[in-house]
C-alpha cells in the first residue's frame, strides 16, 4: 500500500513514520519545502521526533517527501493532517483543509481512500470538504473514491506515547468508506475505534478536547479561590487524586497553550450557533482560562511590589515558553500573552528554555519572533529581579533556581519540595 500524508507538522510527521515501520510505503507532501527536504536528508526538525526512526525509513526507500500535491495520483490513500486554527473573530478557519482539497482534487484516482485527521466541527469532512474534493476531481465520494475523518491523537513529550498504540477512532462517509479507511490504518495502528460517522468521529475529537479544557478551567478557578482563602490548590489535588474512583486530577497553570484545547472547544461552540444553541460550559471555561496570563502578571507585580522593585525597569526572566514539559512547541503558549502584558508594564524580559533556542514566528505575537534563549547560568539568573516559571521542563535545575533567584514566581509547583535556597517563592 502507498500512503500519502499531507502536512508534516507535529502530527503528520510521527505519523509518515510509524506507516513507513509497518511496512506502507509513504509519500509525506507539505508546501514548506524546508521540511521536504529535511525528511528527504532524513533530518527530523521536531525534538521529540527521533532524527534515527526518521532516517531508517528514508534509507530503507519506504519513505519520502515532496511538494508535489499532483503525485497523489499515485497513492491508494492520503491522509490531511493541515492546521485549523482560529480566525481573528476567533471563528473556525478551514482554509488550509479546503485549499488541501482544492489542491488534491483534480489528481485522484479512482477508489482512493481520503481521511481527514485534522480537528474540526462536525459535518466538515462530508460537507465543506466533500464538496471541494468531488468538484475538482469529477468523482463522487462513496462511489468513485472513500472518505472518512480519523482525529489525531497525539501526546508530546510523553515517552510512554506512541502513535502505534494509540486507540483509532475512525468514521465513514458511508459503510463502504468506513472499512477502507479501516483497512488503511489497520496496516500501522493495533487499535481501531469505528463509530457510525464522520460527523461522530469529528465530535469524539471535540468532546476530549472540551472535556480537558473545562476541567482545567475548572482547577484554575478553584486555585484563585483557595490562594485567597490560603489553601495550597496543588496540595488539594494531590490529596484529591487518592480517591480511587470518581475523580480524575487536572492541574492549574498559567493558561492554555498548544493547538487543541486553546482553540478546539470553539469549532463547537461556532458549530452550535447555526442550530440556535450556546455552550455555556465551554465559553465560560475559555474566558476563565483566558484569563490566567493576566493573573500571572499580577502574581509578578504583587512579588516585585513586596520587594520594593516597580515592573517597570524591572528585569524578569521567564521559564519555559513551550506549551508543555520537555517539547518544543510554543503553538498557542500563554507565555506569550504574559510576556506582551509585563511588557508593557515596562519589564525587561529574557527567556530561557532548552527547547525552544529561538522564539519561531506566531500568529497572534508576531513581535517576539526571533528572540533567543539565554544561557542557563548562575550569572543569567542572578541578574533578573524575577524568574517567573510557566513551563516546568525537566533539565531546569530548579534547586539552584532557588540558589540564584531573589524571587521565583511559580506558575507549576515546580518549586514544590525545594526546601533550600534563598530565593522568595510566589506560587501563581
Amino acid at each position: 500500500m502507498k500512503i500519502g500524508i499531507i502536512g508534516l507538522g507535529y502530527v503528520g510527521l510521527p505519523l509518515v513514520i510509524q506507516f513507513a515501520e509497518s511496512g506502507a510505503e509513504v509519500l509525506g507532501l507539505d508546501v514548506d519545502r524546508t521540511k521536504v527536504d529535511a525528511i528527504n536528508r532524513g533530518e527530523s526538525y521536531i525534538k521529540h521526533v527521533p532524527g534515527t526512526a526518521l532516517r531508517e525509513q528514508v534509507e530503507a526507500g519506504r519513505l519520502e517527501a515532496a511538494d508535489d500535491f499532483a503525485r497523489v495520483r499515485e497513492l491508494e490513500a492520503v491522509l490531511i493532517c493541515v492546521p485549523t486554527p482560529l480566525n481573528e473573530q476567533r471563528e473556525p478557519d478551514l482554509s488550509f483543509v479546503l485549499d488541501t482539497g482544492r489542491a488534491i482534487a483534480p489528481h485522484l484516482p479512482a477508489g482512493i481512500v481520503v481521511v481527514l485527521e485534522s480537528t474540526t466541527y462536525p459535518g466538515t469532512t462530508e460537507d465543506e470538504l466533500r464538496a471541494v474534493l468531488e468538484k475538482g476531481s469529477g468523482l463522487k465520494a462513496g462511489t468513485d473514491f472513500h472518505l472518512a475523518y480519523s482525529p489525531e491523537r497525539e501526546d508530546p513529550g510523553n515517552p510512554d506515547s506512541r502513535v502505534g498504540s494509540i486507540p483509532k477512532v475512525i468514521g465513514g462517509y458511508t459503510p463502504a468508506c468506513l472499512e477502507k479507511a479501516l483497512a488503511v490504518y489497520r496496516t500501522a495502528i493495533e487499535t481501531l475505534v469505528p463509530v457510525s460517522s464522520c460527523r461522530a468521529a469529528e465530535a469524539t475529537k471535540l468532546l476530549e478536547n472540551i472535556y480537558r479544557g473545562v476541567n482545567i478551567a475548572l482547577v484554575n478557578e478553584l486555585k484563585l479561590i483557595y490562594h485567597k482563602m490560603g489553601i495550597d490548590i496543588w496540595e488539594v489535588i494531590g490529596a484529591a487524586r487518592t480517591k480511587p474512583f470518581g475523580f480524575t486530577p487536572f492541574y492549574p497553570g498559567p493558561g492554555l497553550g498548544g493547538h487543541c484545547i486553546p482553540i478546539d472547544p470553539f469549532y463547537l461552540s461556532w458549530k452550535a450557533r447555526e442550530y440556535g444553541l450556546s455552550t455555556r460550559f465551554i465559553e465560560l471555561a475559555g474566558e476563565i482560562n483566558r484569563a490566567m496570563p493576566g493573573h500571572v502578571v499580577q502574581c509578578c507585580v504583587e512579588a516585585l511590589n513586596n520587594a520594593g522593585k516597580p515592573a517597570r525597569g524591572s528585569r524578569i526572566l521567564l521559564l519555559g515558553l513551550a506549551y508543555k514539559p520537555d517539547v518544543d512547541d510554543c503553538r498557542e503558549s500563554p507565555a506569550f500573552a504574559v510576556m506582551d502584558q509585563l511588557k508593557e508594564l515596562g519589564a525587561e524580559l529574557s527567556y530561557h528554555d532548552p527547547h525552544v533556542p529561538e522564539v519561531p514566528p506566531t500568529r497572534e505575537h508576531p513581535g517576539w519572533a526571533g528572540l533567543k534563549s539565554v544561557d542557563w547560568s548562575e550569572a543569567n539568573v542572578r541578574a533578573c529581579d524575577l524568574a517567573v516559571i510557566l513551563t516546568a521542563h525537566g533539565d531546569v535545575n530548579h534547586a539552584r533556581l532557588a540558589e540564584w533567584a531573589p524571587i521565583v514566581v511559580d506558575t507549576r509547583n515546580a518549586m514544590d519540595g525545594v526546601t533550600e535556597g534563598s530565593a522568595k517563592i510566589w506560587k501563581a
